[in-house]
């Protein structure tokens, strides 16, 4: 089946809808450009909101944009977890139904059965698309991981499932990857010497190398480690990187051909009176050709992977099963 068209996917841990209040939610920030621009105004609406549709102005004219508030939750009691929520976000399938519980950090067991079967980047490469993960990781990294010191984040193993290598600190130097952290900060105050970035042109690196893949992911969750921090102006700091990075994104993609999808897997920095996660719905939004369309319908994150499947032309039943997990 012909692709007729290729996905940038931003995933951003721990960003949920919260209320509009900008001394609790640093998504409520008069600097932001991008990110409110991108959620039509609606990224701090209080919770549920009908879908939104309508158009961003970005370098070179405006674009069709989508945001749909989906849920985290999926029926299961407590908050949920990183291990349970990245696992139905990137399959498809309720995680946390199939284990009985949200499970925090990294999957094991079950959930890392799970994510190894049914990746939506295994099964978009099993169909002949062009998968990549433009995130770099450290040597640091590479050798805890090969002394069973660090387990893989879902995110990483459902690209390991796809057989996508993992790009390290020299395609980083080589304008093939961004660090985790977009600006290389940590890297730079763990000695490896690295010019610091900025956010915009890690967006258009970021771009760049997505532009020969049908289907890239990069991974933020720097949101994530700020909300568990509670520390409002870190919380903004790390939020406006993200801004920028979309801006990047929005003014080299070629949005007449690739959907921009920057979705979450459960809410956390929308909320600093806490420093836990929380229950509210995370946003989904979609820019660039057909977004309406994708967004049309949606309600919780298990939805995502099928949506971004069919966008790609491929058969989303094929290789599901579910219940083998």
């Amino acid at each position: 089946m012909k692709v007729v068209a290729a996905v940038f996917w931003l995933f951003v841990d721990g960003m949920g809808l919260g209320d509009p209040d900008p001394e609790v939610n640093p998504l409520v920030d008069r600097r932001l450009r991008w990110l409110p621009a991108v959620a039509g105004g609606r990224l701090a609406a209080g919770g549920w909101m009908p879908a939104i549709r309508h158009r961003v102005r970005v370098p070179g004219g405006t674009v069709e944009a989508a945001m749909v508030a989906l849920d985290a939750c999926l029926g299961v009691g407590g908050l949920p977890q990183s291990a349970t929520g990245q696992a139905a976000l990137f399959t498809g399938e309720n995680a946390p139904g199939l284990v009985g519980r949200h499970v925090n950090a990294f999957p094991a067991g079950p959930l890392k059965d799970l994510i190894m079967r049914q990746s939506v980047f295994r099964r978009a490469a099993a169909a002949g698309r062009r998968v990549t993960f433009v995130n770099a990781f450290s040597p640091e990294y590479f050798a805890l991981v090969e002394a069973g010191k660090l387990r893989h984040s879902a995110s990483t193993l459902a690209m390991l499932a796809a057989g996508v290598g993992l790009r390290d600190l020299e395609a980083l130097r080589g304008g093939e990857a961004v660090y985790q952290d977009i600006t290389n900060c940590l890297l730079v105050e763990r000695g490896h010497r690295l010019p610091l970035a900025d956010p915009e042109a890690a967006g258009r690196v970021a771009s760049r190398v997505a532009s020969r893949y049908d289907l890239a992911l990069f991974e933020y969750f720097q949101t994530d480690v700020a909300g568990h921090r509670g520390d409002l102006e870190e919380a903004r700091r790390v939020v406006r990187v993200l801004d920028g990075f979309v801006g990047g994104l929005l003014a080299s993609c070629d949005l007449a051909g690739r959907l921009l999808v920057i979705a979450s897997d459960h809410g956390n920095v929308e909320n600093l009176k806490v420093k836990t996660h929380t229950g509210n719905p995370v946003p989904a939004i979609f820019v660039g050709p057909g977004a309406a369309a994708v967004a049309d319908g949606l309600s919780a994150i298990t939805d995502l992977a099928p949506a971004i499947l069919r966008y790609l032309g491929v058969d989303v039943a094929a290789g599901a099963h579910p219940q083998d997990a």
